[in-house]
């Protein structure tokens, strides 16, 4: 099921760029668009959207007053990613504190905006995925406790999960051949991420004997 996205934004042209974006990305649905910050709490109540792309400057109140108010309210809960040019500590600090999602600054590039995209659908996914009870590992995940993982560039933090679930429903090791059939990647890649999970110290590798008692080498989380 798509999300469904509000997008807010004081400035037409660049709601319609927005919009025009998400538009073009598979799992998102846009439902409307609103430009001052009581005509987007309007629609909240009226669309339902699961998603609202929120500018912090506009025209009659702060985005971060329309964060506080959607996070006050009763209804079924939506998920914030501030897109905006307001930079400031300050700002980012309220942001964080009344619950924004995510945090987007402009000026960014198209390809900037649709990653920051993928991440929000691929970490919506795993906590829907996720099971009524939670363990300490899944607290953590979505208590964002687990350190921000710097990637090398060519490396993708939604191509990176593909691989670490294939690894992690898996019981025994796998072969990089073995992930990339279960991640949709070639053996090669797949074998850039593992290596780079080995890295960080999420995955162990270690010797393996196949056919003809040839070495291979098999990855398992650690």
């Amino acid at each position: 099921m798509s999300v469904r996205t509000l997008v807010v934004d004081d400035d037409f042209a660049v709601a319609a760029i927005h919009r025009g974006f998400l538009e073009a990305m598979p799992g998102f649905e846009v439902v409307g668009e609103a430009h001052r910050g009581g005509e987007a709490l309007r629609a909240v109540e009226a669309l339902r959207p699961d998603l609202v792309l929120l500018d912090i400057h506009l025209p009659d109140m702060s985005g971060l007053e329309v964060l506080a108010r959607l996070r006050a309210r009763s209804g079924p809960p939506v998920d914030v990613i501030a897109v905006t040019a307001a930079r400031e500590r300050e700002t980012v600090r309220q942001a964080m504190s009344r619950g924004v999602d995510n945090y987007l600054v402009k000026p960014f590039t198209r390809t900037a905006f649709l990653d920051r995209m993928r991440e929000y659908l691929a970490q919506r996914t795993e906590v829907q995925r996720l099971g009524q009870v939670l363990d300490q590992a899944d607290v953590d995940q979505l208590m964002h406790h687990r350190p921000r993982v710097v990637l090398p560039k060519g490396l993708s933090a939604v191509t990176l999960r593909l691989v670490t679930d294939a690894l992690k429903d898996s019981e025994a090791d796998l072969s990089a051949q073995e992930v990339g059939d279960r991640a949709g990647l070639s053996r090669v890649s797949a074998r850039r991420y593992l290596e780079h999970l080995v890295t960080i110290g999420m995955a162990e590798v270690q010797p393996r004997y196949g056919m003809a008692n040839r070495p291979a080498h098999g990855y398992r989380l650690t």
